[in-house]
């Protein structure tokens, strides 16, 4: 079995509509409460995800069979709340919301250095959200993420329609390669750039590394950028917690030039310390050890 992400999330229009709708009428825990009636469907049917949250579950994390299977739906769950406040903090609900840094004197260093960095983050937690975190230290930061735009068309245009999405702030991975440029471009006028370091396309190179006592593929693009590029490199994590409460983490990490590999596993050690904390929060919902028979 293929071991790499397709690049699309499901959904319906009507579906996010339907949340956009409950948010602006009856708040936003009418709209978590609301997420339970996908939920059984996306158990039932999504055969590929629940195999791979259970693999994850049970054989990276070694939970008894009854937890792994308890915490398909958890997660789901939590994958939902997460949509939801992403929805709700970018239509102008971010009051109801409260922050937390850890690690802000490296994202004040990086800053007060007005050369740009890479941040180097993963699916777990919220992590589009960083923007906001960089807006509280200095209303001047500004933070390009690096996103695949595979999803449906319309499902884009009615959410953007909706939250108002600043695509100036996105770069989009292209076939013809043209978001390296994009990428190079917003770092030459001392930006940060957000990218995801666990996901790769068919199309992409990878790399090797262990994760959860298991090897698995990466992209190795932005191991290779980060190593070849004389700007600050972080790990950055946006992780949700209990009572609408989000917690940024901001890790710099010593970079050997052109040495992507060793990059790998900092950030592989990295992201299974986030994982031992928030183990609900790995929103890699396909075989992403490809070791599922």
């Amino acid at each position: 079995m293929a071991a790499e992400w397709d690049g699309k999330s499901r959904g319906t229009v009507f579906g996010f509509k339907v949340f956009v709708f409950f948010i602006k009428n009856f708040g936003i825990r009418a709209a978590y409460a609301l997420m339970h009636l996908p939920i059984p469907y996306f158990c039932l049917f999504s055969r590929k995800n629940v195999r791979g949250l259970f693999y994850y579950f049970r054989k990276r994390k070694h939970y008894s069979w009854f937890k792994s299977s308890m915490n398909i739906y958890k997660g789901y769950y939590q994958f939902g709340q997460t949509l939801v406040d992403r929805i709700a903090i970018q239509s102008g609900l971010r009051d109801k919301y409260t922050y937390e840094f850890d690690g802000i004197e490296n994202l004040k260093e990086t800053l007060a250095l007005n050369k740009g960095g890479i941040l180097i983050s993963a699916h777990v937690g919220n992590f589009e959200m960083a923007q906001y975190f960089f807006n509280d230290l200095d209303e001047e930061a500004n933070i390009s993420i690096v996103i695949t735009d595979q999803d449906h068309e319309n499902i884009k245009e009615y959410v953007g329609s909706v939250i108002n999405r600043k695509q100036e702030n996105f770069i989009i991975v292209k076939d013809n390669m043209s978001h390296i440029f994009e990428i190079n471009a917003a770092l030459a006028q001392n930006k940060m750039v957000c990218i995801s370091g666990d996901r790769y396309m068919d199309v992409a190179k990878t790399i090797e590394a262990s994760l959860l006592g298991k090897q698995a593929k990466f992209p190795v693009g932005p191991f290779l950028l980060a190593t070849r590029l004389e700007v600050p490199v972080l790990f950055v994590y946006v992780m949700r917690e209990p009572k609408r409460h989000y917690h940024l983490y901001a890790r710099k990490v010593a970079v050997t030039r052109r040495d992507a590999s060793g990059l790998l596993t900092k950030y592989t050690q990295s992201l299974e310390e986030i994982l031992n904390q928030y183990p609900l929060q790995w929103f890699n919902f396909y075989d992403f050890w490809d070791d599922i028979d």
